[in-house]
């Protein structure tokens, strides 16, 4: 039985990284912001790296390789048969992957429609590539509103202009994963619009129990739209950089128009760690969920017992929490709007400034964002207890 992930490191050893999660703060702060985990390398992973580097293999990615495993995964996994490598294309990462692929759908001053409290980058990555974000706020329930949805739509159409809407599927920050039914209405909505749809499928393998993910492109009506994935978040493998592509039947021919050189961006390690993870990774992905499925139920029971005026409704999907502190009366004290950095404001900054534990900052994920914190979860049982304990004494001493 392959062990819980989530329990072979320390904290101790963890301080020993040089990533971004461990080197944004001082040591004295309990990183449970950006979403990267605290365990190992997966086994077959890091075998397969190994074995590259031993061969000194370590030029250029060429061939199908990854487009191959995530459809293998998909069929093994979601029961999706439809992935056709042909309709595939390796690029540097999901965010840059959903950059170019805007690109051959839209042209600059087009509207994106986005739906926040959504991924902060989208914001960023959007505008500087010289598009518009149109919001469609998510429901009281953080479940995507196909009316709020259509009058977005009918927003960015009004100026004459193509139109593109950029679906999280599981959606970060809150954790929901997306319905049959509830895709099914976006699709009709996206058709009847004439939008393209692009979706981030990054937290796909994520998925908890009661849950289960579907991808996009296997939806009637999804024919033009694409998908972009990676064994980054699943695996934990975002310092290899790697994504691919994926185009439905009608949509092929606006990806073959993606420049060549948007290839050239992957790592060739990045490219044979992905693939492997996509291949052979099931047995450790599956112990995973299990870790995280035990800590999503002690978060909310370390919630219960420590902030029990935050509100927290549960994760379906990804190992990130979402967190409502409004209640708590702490104020927001930074610009307003979403920013491309993990600036913080309100809750956040006063955790960190109170507690020493790091979250990410609600008012960067757009509307509805302001006095939330969204928490990463995928560290060990003792790290989060700690963590939440800290945030709960903090509040204790202010009372």
């Amino acid at each position: 039985m392959t062990p819980n992930p989530l329990e072979e490191l320390t904290l101790q050893q963890l301080r020993l990284r040089t990533s971004m999660k461990w080197r944004a703060h001082p040591a004295d702060v309990l990183p449970l912001w950006v979403a990267e985990m605290d365990v190992m390398l997966p086994p077959t992973v890091a075998e397969a790296l190994r074995r590259a580097i031993d061969n000194g293999d370590t030029g250029y990615p060429s061939g199908t390789a990854l487009a191959e495993a995530v459809g293998e995964f998909a069929s093994r996994r979601w029961q999706w048969h439809g992935l056709d490598v042909g309709r595939t294309t390796i690029v540097p990462d999901v965010m840059l992957g959903i950059v170019e692929t805007l690109r051959l759908i839209t042209d600059p001053g087009d509207a994106v429609v986005v739906n926040p409290p959504v991924y902060a980058p989208f914001y960023a990555f959007v505008t500087h590539s010289g598009r518009r974000v149109i919001e469609a706020p998510l429901d009281a329930e953080g479940r995507i509103a196909l009316d709020a949805l259509e009058e977005a739509f009918t927003r960015a159409r009004a100026s004459g202009r193509r139109v593109a809407y950029l679906l999280c599927n599981p959606h970060n920050p809150t954790g929901t994963v997306h319905t049959v039914d509830e895709l099914r209405g976006v699709a009709e909505c996206a058709r009847r619009s004439r939008a393209r749809v692009v979706a981030d499928e990054i937290h796909a393998p994520v998925v908890l129990s009661g849950s289960r993910f579907t991808p996009y492109l296997s939806i009637p009506g999804a024919e033009d739209a694409f998908a972009l994935t990676s064994a980054s978040k699943a695996w934990n493998l975002s310092g290899l950089k790697a994504a691919l592509a994926i185009a439905g039947p009608e949509a092929a021919a606006d990806l073959r128009r993606m420049p060549e050189e948007v290839s050239h961006g992957p790592s060739h390690l990045g490219v044979i760690a992905h693939a492997e993870a996509f291949r052979t990774g099931d047995d450790w992905l599956d112990a995973l969920l299990q870790g995280l499925d035990a800590n999503r139920t002690l978060l909310g029971d370390l919630v219960a017992e420590h902030l029990p005026h935050v509100k927290y409704q549960g994760t379906q999907g990804t190992y990130l929490a979402w967190l409502d502190c409004r209640r708590l009366g702490i104020t927001e004290d930074a610009a307003d709007g979403p920013a491309v950095v993990a600036d913080l404001s309100g809750p956040a900054r006063w955790f960190l400034d109170h507690a020493r534990v790091a979250l990410s900052s609600g008012h960067v994920f757009g509307t509805g964002g302001a006095g939330h914190v969204r928490l990463n979860f995928a560290t060990s049982p003792a790290i989060l207890t700690e963590a939440l304990s800290r945030m709960g004494r903090a509040l204790a001493g202010t009372q």
